[in-house]
């Protein structure tokens, strides 16, 4: 820049703003507010009265577009902002320059705010609560005036008069209607039942404890003693029972399948009746059938459902939620059975598992439980070697604990078979023909095997009772060896004790040598092997002398003993210290076992068995 230039600018600075500039401060000053007198009377002069500090009444710039501009109310703005409000700004060159270019801009206005406060609604104010005993306990009244029983005394016999005259004002007609209500005849039999168990309660409620224990021990130590007697005139006279079963999870709980009443032609053929031990007058459940019913059993997966097999060949589902009627069926039809069904037995596991039921045509069937209408699998067991014909006549069956598709039977020609539901490595699906179990002379009643207990595995020995008066101890072949001629399978032992039909043998559940069984002469004999092998520990009498029929020990422990008679009697035994294994008796029945495969030709079973 050359000197002239540079003096004609200091020049105009030291004269002061131009007329232009003076008349756009004075319309600034104007709108915002002007300046104090002091620095109108100096001829406006603007500088600060504190270096370094803007005066309030002057318009500070900043350079570039968007600068800071300090108004006289001390609030900073943008360029831009006040350009946007105030709108488009003249413009004057200045004449020291010619590329400079200089920008007065009014300042946006503002209001002044306020500050008012005002409640726009009111709080609850909150209560203080201060704790103490008086506030936590509530005031009891400990004793109750005489007024007060007096008075409650007047109100109960005042309104024990005003239900006396309602019912003196009822006719016959609605008094006949109140009795007959289903919601009355509902609520007596469910009161009633409550009632009964109460007082069929044995516990000894006037026990005084203060007097000394009578000296001795129990009296039904060491042998068997009579629990109780279920019979009800209405449902089991003239009928006996064919079954008995317990419950899987009430162990107060058993049921008993009945056959026909002959004498009665307007009552139900069949009847399932479920005995409770703490209700002894009458059964806690009776359900009808249509049919004489041979075989009955609870689910093991579903308390409230019991099955039973009928002489019609029919399999019903009864539910103790439901009336007396079964809630499925099977048809009548060749699909299912034919002909009486002795047989029945749920396998498998809880979400997986069917009831397999067997008649005496040889026909076996798989059934799903919620679906009767047809079976799922079905079995024809022939033999080829039958005179007259191939089928085989079943009467009992069994599956092994360990076993959900081999299955052994037994038959009315006295013999025992093996077989398959499936086919499988080595065997075939139908009756097993060569591996033939000889031993006795008349139709095999019951089978059962023993049961998978204990640390030794005795789960191959099975037992069967006939009509030849005899019990027979056998030992399973394995399944993967079967035969290919024909082979007879001798009995390992036999228990020639009995004097008459031995109708049932069970094995007991907990201990691994004790086993029993009932004849048709009314005795329930109990058997341990490693006790004596040649007569039973103890012997029973049971009821009037007639047959028994069915027996089966509890699932609990194995204490209490069902037994099924002839004469419609349910009867309750409990074996006491029997029922209890010691430690030893699993090696002791290894030895006794033993015994009895080396001394086998003692007995006599393999002699007899050639000699057929």
């Amino acid at each position: 820049m050359s000197d002239k230039r540079r003096a004609e600018i200091e020049a105009k600075r030291i004269v002061g703003p131009t007329p232009v500039r003076r008349d756009l401060d004075d319309l600034v000053n104007s709108l915002v507010g002007s300046p104090s007198r002091g620095s109108r009377e100096s001829g406006g002069d603007r500088s600060p009265s504190i270096p370094g500090t803007p005066s309030l009444g002057n318009t500070i710039g900043l350079p570039g577009p968007s600068a800071l501009f300090m108004s006289g109310s001390g609030r900073a703005s943008r360029q831009s902002d006040l350009s946007a409000s105030v709108g488009p700004i003249p413009t004057q060159p200045s004449s020291a320059t010619d590329h400079v270019i200089e920008r007065v801009l009014t300042p946006r206005i503002y209001g002044d705010l306020i500050d008012v406060e005002q409640e726009l609604f009111e709080l609850p104010r909150k209560e203080r609560v201060s704790y103490n005993k008086e506030v936590q306990t509530t005031p009891i009244e400990t004793e109750r005036s005489e007024d007060y029983e007096d008075d409650l005394r007047q109100r109960i016999l005042k309104e024990q008069d005003i239900e006396k005259e309602r019912l003196a004002q009822l006719s016959e007609e609605e008094r006949a209607g109140i009795l007959a209500a289903p919601e009355f005849i509902d609520f007596v039999e469910q009161s009633s039942k409550i009632v009964q168990r109460a007082l069929n309660d044995g516990y000894d409620y006037i026990r005084d404890y203060t007097i000394g224990a009578e000296s001795g021990g129990d009296d039904s130590e060491g042998r068997v003693k009579r629990v109780c007697e279920f019979y009800d005139e209405r449902y089991g006279k003239n009928r006996s029972i064919t079954d008995v079963d317990w419950s899987p999870k009430y162990p107060e709980l058993s049921v008993a399948s009945y056959n026909k009443n002959p004498a009665a032609l307007n009552e139900p053929d069949g009847i399932v009746a479920v005995w409770n031990l703490h209700l002894l007058e009458r059964p806690e459940f009776i359900f009808h059938s249509q049919s004489d019913v041979l075989s009955v059993t609870f689910s093991p997966f579903h308390s409230n459902l019991i099955f039973g097999g009928t002489y019609s060949g029919q399999i019903l589902l009864w539910d103790t939620r439901s009336k007396h009627l079964p809630v499925l069926k099977t048809p009548l039809s060749a699909a299912g059975h034919t002909h009486p069904v002795y047989a029945m037995q749920m396998v498998g596991t809880q979400n997986a598992h069917n009831l397999i039921t067997s008649s005496t045509d040889g026909t076996v069937c798989s059934w799903v439980v919620d679906m009767l209408a047809q079976p799922q699998e079905t079995l024809e067991l022939v033999h080829a070697g039958h005179n007259k014909t191939g089928e085989v006549a079943i009467t009992t069956l069994d599956f092994p604990d360990n076993e959900t598709t081999a299955f052994w039977v037994g038959t009315e020609e006295g013999s025992v078979y093996q077989a398959n539901r499936y086919d499988r490595a080595g065997a075939k699906a139908g009756l097993n023909q060569y591996d033939v179990y000889k031993g006795h002379a008349g139709p095999v009643m019951s089978l059962h095997f023993h049961p998978l207990i204990g640390p030794v595995d005795f789960s191959d020995l099975f037992l069967t009772s006939s009509a030849d008066w005899t019990v027979k101890l056998w030992r399973a072949k394995s399944v993967s060896k079967t035969s290919t001629v024909p082979h007879a399978m001798p009995p390992l032992y036999s228990f020639d004790e009995s004097d008459d039909y031995v109708y049932d043998v069970k094995w007991h559940p907990a201990h691994p040598a004790v086993f029993g069984t009932v004849d048709g002469s009314g005795h329930f004999d109990l058997w341990n092997l490693n006790t004596d092998t040649e007569v039973p520990v103890v012997s029973t009498s049971v009821g009037t002398g007639r047959a028994i029929n069915k027996l089966q020990w509890d699932r609990k422990d194995g204490r209490r003993a069902a037994l099924g008679g002839s004469d419609g009697r349910l009867y309750v035994y409990d074996i006491g210290d029997i029922a209890l294994p010691r430690e030893s008796e699993w090696t002791d029945m290894q030895k006794t076992v033993a015994g009895i495969v080396g001394g086998g030709q003692a007995n006599g079973t393999a002699e007899n068995v050639q000699g057929r």
